[in-house]
Order: structure tokens, then sequence, then C-alpha cells
């Protein structure tokens, strides 16, 4: 097998790990979100450690520490991530999977829009149809609901900020992780001391089996992640984009057929509009690449002057 396909399986394994993470969290019950989001940022810094202490990168660590730009970058991050996280695990927990993946559907969409918006960057007539479209998804949704779908709109902005924040900290994804988890550490501490002194906690007080569980929420996330990493430096970023979609996908399929969650009429409409986005952002991407890559492989144009200037006088040469 060649190094990129192993890349490729390894990082559709990775997104399809965290798109059925959608099933772990239901499973954690009575457990409400907010105790299972604490206890995941209680145990993600120990899961991340280890990998740290594994892979031998505590001098990264340690590196990010003295820099206080990007500790104030990665605090920030974390506290998106963990709003993100709240979201998508209330969404789980509540019959809301679908919605869910509606929101890491429109990310890259988002992400479109804030370079406009921040960078000034101008998109090409593709782009500009594809976010004219995710337009009409969210309207659509809108009028279906009564108001609009604040749980996919929310995911996917704070997804969306928390990539914008991550591209301007240049460090690598295991240490940025470590710290981004150890940051609201303290404040998990204190909500989970605060519950069990109350005697309002769930955590070691229903079963073991739901204690591991608990536990396992700042687990979840490790080989999903330790996949992805190692699929990383196989393929281009631009397959790693492609693969992304799988995640969404999946939380769609879940939410439809294991959660059985109502899909009327209009909810489809929306996500056909949605996915017709996607397909035209895609094949634009496609042809981009393409015809980067040809640019690339065609030599410069003095180049072919040169040879075509050297035919020229090998034939006047032979004709004499």
């Amino acid at each position: 097998m060649s190094v990129a396909r192993r890349g490729v399986l390894l990082g559709a394994a990775a997104y399809v790990l965290w798109g059925l993470s959608a099933l772990y969290w239901p499973l954690v019950e009575p457990t409400g979100p907010v105790e299972i989001l604490a206890l995941r940022v209680l145990w993600s810094p120990v899961a991340i450690g280890l990998l740290v202490l594994a892979l031998g990168r505590r001098h990264k660590v340690a590196a990010i520490l003295r820099r206080p730009r990007d500790v104030a970058l990665l605090s920030v991050a974390s506290v998106l991530t963990s709003v993100n996280w709240a979201l998508f695990i209330w969404a789980t927990m509540n019959g809301h999977v679908v919605d869910a993946s509606l929101g890491y559907f429109i990310t890259p969409l988002v992400s479109i829009a804030f370079g406009v918006v921040l960078f000034r960057e101008r998109l090409r007539p593709a782009q500009w149809a594809a976010i004219g479209l995710a337009a009409v998804t969210v309207v659509v949704l809108t009028v279906e609901y009564g108001g609009p779908p604040w749980i996919a709109l929310g995911l996917a902005v704070t997804f969306g900020t928390y990539g914008l924040i991550k591209k301007r900290v240049a460090v690598g994804a295991v240490e940025g992780l470590m710290v981004e988890t150890a940051v609201l550490f303290p404040f998990a501490l204190a909500y989970t001391v605060v519950l069990q002194a109350s005697g309002q906690a769930t955590f070691g007080h229903v079963s073991a089996a739901n204690t591991l569980l608990g536990v396992g929420s700042g687990f979840v996330m490790i080989v999903p992640m330790l996949l992805f990493s190692a699929a990383a430096t196989k393929i281009p970023l631009s397959v790693t984009g492609m693969l992304q979609y799988i995640e969404p996908i999946v939380q769609f399929l879940v939410g439809l057929l294991v959660f059985r969650e109502p899909m009327p009429a209009t909810r489809w409409l929306a996500f056909a509009v949605l996915w017709a986005a996607l397909a035209l952002l895609a094949a634009d991407g496609l042809r981009r690449r393409a015809r980067e890559s040809a640019d690339r492989r065609a030599p410069p144009r003095s180049a072919r002057s040169s040879r075509t200037a050297a035919s020229a006088v090998r034939d006047q040469e032979e004709t004499r």
C-alpha cells in the first residue's frame, strides 16, 4: 500500500471516529451536558499529557508556555472549543444530532466568510455562489424551525473561529492541545468540587460503568487524534480538506438512522441546497488546484521561447 493511500485511510478513520462520537455522549446519562464537559476538561489534559510524554514533546510544550502571545491565543481557542463541545454534547443528548452535522457542514463556508470580512479576501464566483446557497439553507431552516438554527450556527461559528485562531498560532497539534486543555482545568476542577460538595454530582455516584464513561470523556478524542496526526504527514492539505466532510456525513447518518430524528421535507430541501453549495465549492477547489498543478509543471515562458528559437535554428541548419 502506498504512503498516500495509507494516509487517506488513516485520515478517513479519524473523521469517522469523530463522527461516531455522537453515539458516546448519550451513554454517559444521567450525567448532564455541563458535568460531562467539566469531566472532559478534567481528563483531557491527562490523556494529552500521556501522549506528550510518549512522543517526547515536553520541551515543545515548555517553549509555548514561554510565549505569552501564543498562550493568550490558545486560551481563547480553549474557550471556543469548550463552547463548541458544550453545544455538541447538548445536541447529541437532546435529539439534535442532525442539527450538529449541519453545523459542521456549514463550517468551511463560515471560514470563507471570515476571510472576506476580516482579511478582505477576493472570492471567486463559485465561492460567492456557495455562500449564497448556504444563506438560502439558513433561511429555509429558519422558516421550518420558526427561528434561526442556533445549534448549527453556534457550532459553525465557534469552530470556524477556533480554526482561525489556530492558524495564527504556529504550534504543533499535540503540544497546542496540551496547553488548550490545561487552561480550563482549574475551572473544571472547581466546578466538579462544588458539584460533589453540594451532592449534585453524578460522577462516581451512579454506577461503575457511568464513572468509567465519565473518565473516558477525556480519552475519547485520543485515538482519532493519533490517526489524524499520522495521516497529516502523508497526504496533502487539499485531501485533508476533502476528508473533513466525512465527520458531518457520519453524524448526519447517526442522527437519521440510529436516533431516528425527524427529517421533514423542508429540512431535506435545506440540506440538499447546502450539499449543492459544498459540491460547487469542492469542484471549484479541484479545478483551481489542477490548474495550479499544470502551471507548476509547465516550463516558464522564457524557457519555452528559448526552446522554440533553438528549434527554429536547428530546422534552418537541417534545411541548409
